[in-house]
């Protein structure tokens, strides 16, 4: 869907781009581009990362500002993992009061799982009721995000393209590292959710797709302050 809104707004400002959609786009070069209007589509990543915070917290939040039909796998495996999804025209509503049930996800482009949620869904995995499995089909050396859960107490292993997680009941505290927006994301969730103070470093990585984090997860109720 983001290429898709690249490919609109280009087009309004005079391009010749064919194919959006498709797996191949077709580019007629044009003398020159013109100014336009275009409101770009929410970020399912960001949004999706907020549905999955509250199943892992155990907590209720309302995403507005995505479309839903953009995250159609995400919520399903939040179902699936015990929440309760509603959807409406601009957004979604996740409700987890009991813990997480384990699901097994894999990623794969647009419309499957996003690789992006990946650290997310391994954070989710690590304190879910069973055993899951995760599949990384997208990149490769994606699994790095597992040393740091581990360091949190997940009881996870990795076998190539798979990761194995059994979950336990709480994480424990630890210094963890930040290795990319993502990772570092799914890090401040897994914390939210750990026994005691967890330390984040290097979260320069999270303010490049998530602006004002720790404000939003303030005003969501966690506990958790940035320090230099």
């Amino acid at each position: 869907p983001d290429v898709v809104d690249l490919c609109t707004m280009l087009n309004q400002m005079g391009a010749q781009v064919a194919g959006a959609g498709s797996s191949t786009l077709t580019i007629t070069g044009v003398d020159r581009l013109y100014p336009t209007e275009h409101r770009v589509i929410g970020d399912r990543i960001v949004a999706a990362t907020w549905g999955i915070a509250a199943a892992m917290t155990r907590g209720d939040i309302s995403v507005t500002g995505v479309d839903p039909a953009h995250l159609q796998l995400v919520l399903h495996k939040l179902h699936d993992a015990g929440a309760t999804v509603t959807q409406t025209d601009d957004g979604f509503r996740v409700v987890q009061y009991e813990r997480p049930k384990a699901v097994n996800v894999a990623t794969l482009p647009f419309p499957g799982f996003p690789t992006d949620l990946q650290p997310m869904a391994i954070g989710l995995a690590s304190i879910a009721d069973g055993t899951s499995m995760i599949t990384e089909n997208v990149f490769e050396a994606r699994f790095r995000f597992v040393e740091e859960m581990i360091r949190l107490g997940a009881d996870a292993r990795t076998d190539g393209h798979h990761a194995v997680i059994r979950g336990i009941a709480q994480l424990s505290s630890a210094p963890v590292w930040s290795s990319d927006i993502r990772a570092g994301a799914g890090l401040v969730l897994a914390g939210l959710v750990a026994d005691g103070d967890t330390e984040v470093h290097d979260v320069f990585h999270i303010d490049r797709g998530y602006p004002k984090f720790v404000e939003n997860l303030v005003a969501l109720g966690a506990e958790i302050e940035r320090v230099q």
